[in-house]
Formats: structure tokens, sequence, C-alpha cells
């Protein structure tokens, strides 16, 4: 018997922005094996020696990083086990979570984008354990991404897995490829947003959502 707790992921990515992908069927393994046989020409063509012991082993951690830790957000299999509990108190008031850590990658220049996302719903019968919310966040983060489709993709899985359109996204996020590049600002910071259902139709409940969120500037990143 199936356990009714249990979120059915199967058609949730049908319903999601999807990230800029092509199929491939390599396994972890086989993936680490070609990044690291790549970054290493990188490395090499950089002019940097590859027999001395800081660096020799830098192509295999990247290869491990990258498959393993930043990205591995691109594996469907890999999205958290999502569970339902039932709302028992009645609670019919915004759920508000803020300054979830979020470590994502720019998917222009490859470099961290670093900030925080705040999320809102109003819970219905069932509610989702506070720790889910920051899981989802750094799932759909651990990966190449540009900021305004974070946002959505964390928005479009809260309204499936909790089946209300109740729900409010907003990410600060410091992009390097600003801040280290370019025009090198150092202070700038991007906010993006995504509200649906009260939280775009209701002034009250919009308020109370975006009034909760810290100023940016007192966000340590």
């Amino acid at each position: 018997m199936k356990d009714p707790t249990i979120v059915p992921l199967k058609d949730m990515f049908l319903k999601i922005t999807p990230t800029p992908m092509v199929q491939n069927d390599l396994t972890d393994i086989e993936k680490k094996h070609i990044i690291e046989e790549h970054f290493k020409i990188i490395m090499e063509t950089l002019g940097l020696d590859l027999n001395d012991d800081s660096l020799k082993d830098t192509p295999k951690r990247v290869a491990k990083m990258y498959v393993e830790e930043i990205f591995y957000g691109l594996d469907e299999k890999k999205f958290p086990k999502m569970t339902v509990v039932e709302n028992k108190f009645k609670y019919d008031h915004p759920l508000i979570e803020t300054n979830i850590v979020t470590n994502s990658c720019c998917e222009h220049h490859f470099v961290p984008i670093l900030g925080r996302t705040h999320i809102a719903y109003k819970p219905g019968v069932k509610v989702i354990g506070l720790s889910k919310l920051n899981r989802i966040v750094d799932y759909f983060a651990r990966r190449p991404q540009v900021q305004e489709r974070l946002t959505i993709q964390i928005h479009e899985a809260l309204c499936y897995i909790l089946h209300t359109e109740d729900v409010a996204v907003v990410i600060d996020g410091n992009h390097s490829c600003v801040k280290t590049r370019g025009i090198k600002d150092a202070t700038s910071m991007t906010r993006t947003s995504k509200l649906s259902g009260i939280f775009f139709q209701d002034s009250m409940f919009r308020q109370e959502f975006l009034t909760s969120i810290p100023r940016t500037n007192e966000i340590y990143i």
C-alpha cells in the first residue's frame, strides 16, 4: 500500500519550467571521468603544471564537486523525498520562512550566485516540514542557473507539492559575474520574485510576507 504522506513526483518535472538540457545516459562515474579529463586540458591550456602537488588532483576534485555537489540538481532522481503531514492545528495564516541560504552557479560564466531565498505559503489540509523548503531551494539552486528561472522553478515545485497557488518566493542574489568581473560591482544585489494566489491578490497577505524579508543590506553573504 502506498504511503499517503509521500508526495508522488512523477509528473512534477513536466510541469516545471525546464533548465536547458540534452538527454544523456552517462552514470555519475562516467561524468566525473569525462569532466576530469577535459578539466586537465583546460588547466594545461592555461599553462598550469599538473605535476605540482597542489594541482595534480584538482581535475578530479573539480569533477567530483560538479557531479556530486554543486550540480547535483541536474539529476531528477536526486530530488529530495517529499512527505506531507496533516494540518491538524487548522493553521490558515501565512507560513513564512526567510533567509534560506541559496548557493547556485551562474550559467553564463560558471561562477557563484550566493544569496537568500524567502518563502511563504498558506497551508491547506496538508503541510510540509520546514526543512523540506530548504531542500527544495537547494535542489534547484544546485545547477547552472539564472536567478529568474530559479525563482520560478522553486515556486512551481511548491505549488505542485502543496496543491495550492497560495505561494510566494523571493530571492536576493549576489552574482559573482557582476562582483568579480566586468563592472566589478561588489555591493549590488539582485531581487527576483514570484507571487501567486492570495499573495498576489490580497495586499494584506502580500504585505505581511514582504515586510518579513530582511533588507538586503542586512544579509551577510
